[in-house]
């Protein structure tokens, strides 16, 4: 843990380094795609939408390893929920983002059944009183995303001349470093960040659902941003889709096997219907036009405002 002392240093480091990160790895991953006939979608739902859910892993199996279900659990609904109505609805304002209908049928309808299968889990003790089984279901769903993904890889290449093989390596040394840059950017953003929030007292639930689920987003939301910027509709709305697959299956699925996470008890329950409701409520915003205006950006902005007064203030009301 920084000390406090650091902790401000460390948090403008943090972002320099998401920025820059951001920037290198979205040009290699366009690149990439082009070079190797792939589509810009899929490597980004899986490749980038890793990369960027690394720190959710770092955080929440590192919080689970040491027995703190808080963070763990807290984490990933609030790095899910910030996903969707902060980093598509910034990344909308930099830009609108055009939708193909290919996403809503596919890349969408996955995210919200992943997000529906949680719900279900956490009501049926899966990640918790039967939490090794249902950390097995998870990691199997998540291998059979990965897989199904490298098929439609297969099935989707497009016409391209003779490839390139320095420019390629030259793209993927790019992309490696561009996730390196935002790994550790997040890093210091998160511990920077963390530090802070101790300082002042706040407990440690909150600064998972917020604090910390805003570090851990922070790629995504810089990356989904710098794509929109660069007209690079696909990598911005693949990676929020992505993340929330790898940050639901892969992540929670690894967590359940360490610790129960206490998805059942009926304040995590309320967060993961909110959770679900916000997933309910973007279909529109995808499919309605084919694409996500500005005045859409704003009002999703307006909605995790709602939220994050709910976590400071409203939950109190309730709980």
């Amino acid at each position: 843990m920084l000390s406090i002392v650091l902790a401000l240093p460390a948090f403008i480091v943090g972002i320099i380094l998401l920025w820059k990160g951001s920037d290198i790895l979205i040009e290699g991953t366009s690149k990439t795609a082009v070079q190797l006939g792939i589509s810009s979608l899929i490597i980004s739902v899986i490749i980038v939408g890793f990369g960027t859910s690394s720190p959710e892993f770092a955080v929440s199996v590192g919080a689970a390893i040491q027995k703190n279900s808080d963070i763990s659990l807290g984490n990933i609904i609030g790095s899910c929920v910030a996903n969707i109505l902060l980093v598509l609805g910034v990344s909308s304002i930099v830009r609108p983002i055009k939708i193909k209908q290919g996403i809503i049928r596919r890349e969408y309808l996955i995210m919200l059944g992943a997000t529906v299968v949680l719900l279900i889990s956490s009501f049926f003790g899966l990640l918790d009183t039967y939490r090794l089984i249902g950390g097995v279901v998870f990691l199997v769903l998540f291998a059979g995303f990965v897989g199904y993904f490298i098929i439609c890889a297969k099935n989707e290449r497009v016409k391209r001349g003779k490839i390139d093989f320095g420019k390629t390596q030259k793209n993927i040394i790019f992309m490696i470093l561009g996730i390196v840059g935002v790994i550790v950017g997040a890093w210091l953003l998160i511990n920077s960040s963390i530090t802070i929030a101790e300082y002042l007292g706040i407990s440690t639930f909150i600064i998972a659902l917020s604090m910390v689920a805003v570090g851990t987003s922070i790629p995504e939301l810089v990356v989904s941003s710098m794509a929109a910027y660069k007209h690079e509709s696909d990598i911005a709305v693949g990676n929020v889709l992505g993340s929330n697959v790898f940050n639901i299956l892969l992540i929670l699925g690894f967590a359940a096997l360490f610790i129960p996470l206490n998805a059942d008890i009926p304040e995590s329950m309320a967060h993961l219907w909110i959770l679900l409701a916000i997933t309910l409520i973007m279909f529109p915003l995808l499919y309605t036009g084919q694409s996500i205006s500005r005045r859409e950006g704003v009002f999703m902005l307006a909605i995790y405002s709602v939220f994050i007064w709910y976590i400071f203030f409203g939950y109190k009301l309730f709980f």
